[in-house]
């Protein structure tokens, strides 16, 4: 692939991640989630459940396995490394409008704050959650996360240097605030529809799926280091840390 074709390539994933990841926001946030996830017609629960966690699975399936480098060196033989990350982005955006195009609503509420200190509060936790992932995506690069830092210096005929592990801001804290932000933004809400209950289930289970695999990768990546950190860091939650055995 020439090297303009991959920078707007890379570009074109960069946004469409984007796009993708506010709409979905949208899509269950406590404004529009009425509009947007739970609009359309209804068909029977146990159908709707079962598309529903089908498209969770598929969703989380592809996420963790296209992420693992044992999927990366076989990957990389069909596309060239630096739009391999930029395809893992548009791959991933597109499963995600996949999940909000095709999801069921199941609009029966789980629960519905009425107190006005409860619900505002509930409405600020859900833009801080949100922001706080976002917030610490780019304390990480999130050029290079979202593949548009390779495809850059692959534009400027520059050799790609992997972005160094370094501990710093909230990363002294906990080490995976991108799903700490995450869960927060997809439990904190005043109105739990039955088909966001689901989805938060899901995507809680799959974060910590997730999260198991990427340890497990990064212990292999920075050996003692990275060990040490996570001996001393918190997962989720500052200062909350599971006994390891």
């Amino acid at each position: 692939m020439g090297r303009i074709l991959a920078l707007i390539y890379g570009i074109f994933g960069f946004l469409l991640f984007n796009a993708s990841l506010i709409y979905f926001i949208l899509f269950i946030s406590p404004t529009f989630e009425a509009q947007l996830m739970n609009s359309g017609t209804e068909v029977p629960f146990v159908q709707a459940l079962f598309i529903n966690i089908l498209l969770i699975i598929l969703f989380g399936v592809q996420h963790s396995v296209m992420a693992r480098p044992l999927f990366k060196d076989w990957w990389t033989k069909i596309v060239p490394m630096p739009i391999e990350r930029s395809t893992y982005v548009v791959i991933a955006s597109l499963f995600m409008i996949l999940l909000c195009g095709l999801w069921q609503p199941l609009p029966e509420l789980v629960w519905n704050v009425e107190n006005h200190l409860a619900y505002w509060v509930l409405i600020g936790l859900f833009g801080f959650g949100w922001l706080f992932s976002l917030y610490a995506t780019f304390l990480i690069n999130q050029f290079d996360l979202l593949g548009l830092r390779q495809v850059f210096l692959y534009w400027r005929v520059k050799p790609y240097t992997p972005v160094p592990f370094k501990v710093v801001s909230v990363y002294k804290y906990i080490r995976h605030p991108i799903m700490s932000g995450t869960i927060i933004g997809l439990w904190a809400t005043p109105t739990m529809s039955m088909g966001h209950f689901v989805l938060a289930i899901g995507f809680t289970i799959y974060i910590f799926i997730g999260i198991y695999f990427e340890e497990r990768d990064m212990m292999k990546i920075h050996s003692e280091y990275y060990g040490d950190y996570r001996q001393k860091t918190s997962m989720l939650i500052p200062f909350i840390r599971l006994k390891k055995t």
